[in-house]
């Protein structure tokens, strides 16, 4: 890895945090992951990073009602029917 190149900050709200979190710890435990058609490895790795580093801002995680927090969260940031 190249440590001489400025670190980009993304800005996220709690509940994008959430929704995103979850896709990608799905992706991840349902092997999506390995079937995805990334063109190098390299990609993958940068889904795995980005998922670990989400992880630990959800604390919804440890909830004992997961579904709903996440359910609540894909409610505030999903597009408003119109």
């Amino acid at each position: 890895m190249n440590s001489d190149r400025p670190l980009i900050t993304l800005q996220l709200r709690h509940d994008e945090v959430v929704v995103l979190a979850d896709l990608l710890g799905r992706w991840e435990r349902d092997g999506t992951f390995d079937s995805l058609p990334f063109l190098d490895q390299a990609e993958q790795r940068v889904l795995w990073d980005l998922t670990a580093s989400l992880e630990p801002l959800v604390g919804e995680v440890l909830s004992t009602d997961y579904a709903a927090a996440v359910a609540a969260a894909r409610d505030n940031v999903r597009d408003p029917v119109e």
